[in-house]
């Protein structure tokens, strides 16, 4: 298997996970799909919906969904993560998976129903939607023997049987507290941008301190406006006296503006460690206020060997998001040529090794989340300098 460097790095960690795994029985399609809609919205169409594309001809067969038609950045993803399927399967699926790949258009009600369909059809996993609000839909679809759902949407948390996929802000917050845990920190306060998924957030790193011995001595929601960064400010002053360690998940807001407020009213002394997560990198750190901070992200040496083939096949370079479309297919290919086509259980999704991919070594908890084998960076002079090669428990 000369040329394919990613083959050398996946298949033997994986297969040494499955070597501990036992295949299920049939899977059953008994599912509760739910009739109401929630409030879902449908991104504008680019073009005339694709039709499914087939690829591979394997006796295990799995179901893909991405936004290929859709409007701007989410339609432009969609397509590039067909290109990581489309590579995963030369590399490894062809005699083993058939994978077919749906248009959701972006909408996240066509998305939900396309994975129920999916799912009581016969598929052995569904990979995707992007969808947010769809992958929510699917976590409260009632049904234990249901195929596994490799979610592939930004933030969302994982519910069991339907598996977050991308790093998620939450992994990334507690992964770098309990790192400082890890070094003798106790009081931690986590101040967390008002939102939807503010509580996973809070769960997840008060789940990952007490490992350590560590307690999050208060999660303070906070509007990114100004005001409300000084208004949360003031309030943990007066609930915290003396934290160790200050974690900051500034969602898709800059971090800077809450950095400026914890700096000025004296919250972040000479001996408190600021924490931020991977959505800190969606803006400059290069600000003097962030100067400091840690922050456990994927490792760029990981991911550089499958950008550099990808590139070399496709003549563009991909996103850490195609890398997970890849690493996904990857996945359940491994599956059906180590146990064939009905190995791909949540018992084997779920096994304690975990998988090695192109993002790194990663596994997937029984209530859906995934923890990431990741380094731990510090911003020093404006820059990401790993200070740990690996943390969060691998």
């Amino acid at each position: 298997m000369t040329g394919l460097p990613l083959l050398g790095v996946f298949v033997p960690a994986l297969l040494f996970a499955l070597a501990a795994c036992q295949s299920g029985g049939d899977i059953a399609d008994a599912l509760d799909p739910g009739s109401g809609s929630s409030g879902e919205q449908t991104t504008p169409a680019h073009g005339s919906p694709r039709k499914p594309i087939a690829l591979g001809k394997g006796n295990m067969h799995v179901s893909m969904l991405l936004p290929l038609s859709a409007a701007g950045h989410a339609g432009e993803e969609g397509r590039k993560m067909l290109d990581g399927a489309k590579l995963a399967m030369a590399d490894m699926g062809d005699e083993f998976v058939t994978l077919t790949i749906e248009d959701t258009r972006g909408d996240a009600a066509l998305a939900r129903k396309m994975a129920v369909a999916a799912m009581s059809s016969g598929a052995k996993a569904v990979i995707g939607p992007t969808e947010l609000l769809a992958a929510n839909h699917l976590a409260r679809i009632t049904g234990d023997k249901r195929p596994p759902v490799l979610a592939l949407a930004e933030n969302f948390a994982g519910s069991k049987g339907v598996y977050s996929v991308r790093l998620s802000e939450a992994d990334s917050a507690a992964a770098a507290a309990a790192a400082q845990a890890a070094k003798g920190m106790r009081k931690f306060v986590l101040f967390v941008a008002d939102g939807a998924d503010s509580d996973a957030i809070s769960k997840r790193v008060a789940n990952s301190l007490s490992i350590y011995g560590a307690t999050l001595a208060v999660t303070m929601p906070y509007r990114t406006t100004g005001a409300g960064a000084e208004k949360a400010v003031s309030n943990v002053q007066a609930l915290v006296e003396k934290p160790e360690a200050v974690i900051v998940a500034s969602g898709a807001t800059n971090p800077s503006i809450l950095a400026s407020m914890l700096r000025s009213k004296g919250l972040l002394g000479r001996n408190v460690a600021l924490v931020g997560t991977n959505r800190w990198l969606a803006h400059p750190i290069s600000d003097p206020l962030l100067e400091g901070a840690y922050i456990a992200a994927l490792d760029v040496a990981e991911i550089e060997p499958f950008e550099a083939r990808f590139k070399s096949t496709f003549n563009y370079a991909p996103d850490v998001n195609v890398a997970y479309a890849y690493d996904m297919v990857a996945l359940t290919s491994g599956v059906a040529r180590a146990l064939g086509p009905k190995g791909l259980t949540r018992q084997v999704i779920e096994n304690k090794t975990g998988f090695r991919g192109s993002t790194g070594l990663f596994r997937f908890r029984a209530d859906g989340a995934s923890e990431r084998s990741m380094p731990l960076y510090q911003i020093r002079g404006g820059r990401l300098k790993q200070v740990e090669k690996s943390i969060s428990g691998f």
